[in-house]
């Protein structure tokens, strides 16, 4: 079963096209336009084993919110798209990663049901060209368009870059978690029979 997932969506604002390999090896390219966005989704990719490519064109000349919210509403469309009907996976994954003196807690439940719980105590307004508070509505995103319940927590706070870095490999690694298959069941981890 390929898990695998294509997307492109245009509007006035941004024009994204992203393919996503949920069985992947972390091989990626990313392309959009904030360097710093770029180098944590490249870190998603990497760090979860998934294959990504990605394009954006962005409104940059107002601000970067178009281009990062959008391309999380691309990404986490396309990891529902490439999930399928979830048998056979875990559906549960979490990680405590550490980056320096900084230490992240994310945990993912592939429920149906979107749901952010978000954490992370920014001290400066960007890391290189990409707002802080950029990171939650991304993250917003993603959980919304992927049906996701995801928790993102700093549990120790410090560089600014550590944080956001460990926030988006803890993604990865729980992500990577709950897609990976259970050989104990072909159905969905669930009572209710469906996700």
């Amino acid at each position: 079963m390929t898990r695998k997932a294509e997307i492109v969506r245009e509007t006035k604002e941004t024009k994204i096209r992203l393919a996503l390999d949920l069985d992947g090896t972390g091989v990626y390219h990313v392309s959009t336009g904030i360097g710093f966005f770029d180098h944590m989704l490249e870190g998603f990719a990497r760090h979860g084993f998934f294959d990504l490519e990605l394009t954006v064109e962005g409104d940059l000349q107002v601000d970067t919110h178009h281009t990062i919210e959008d391309t999380g509403i691309v990404l986490g469309t396309a990891i529902r798209q490439a999930a399928g009907d979830k048998k056979g996976i875990r559906r549960y994954g979490s990680c405590i990663l550490p980056m320096d003196e900084c230490l992240m807690l994310c945990a993912v439940d592939l429920s149906g049901r979107p749901y952010l719980s978000y954490e992370s105590p920014f001290t400066v307004p960007c890391c290189g060209q990409m707002d802080t508070e950029m990171v939650k509505e991304f993250f917003y995103a993603v959980s919304y368009s992927a049906a996701m319940n995801l928790h993102l927590k700093t549990l120790t706070p410090g560089n600014n870059h550590h944080m956001m870095e460990a926030m988006f490999k803890a993604f990865a690694k729980a992500l990577d978690m709950a897609v990976a298959r259970e050989a104990r069941t072909a159905d969905v981890l669930s009572t209710k029979g469906s996700l």
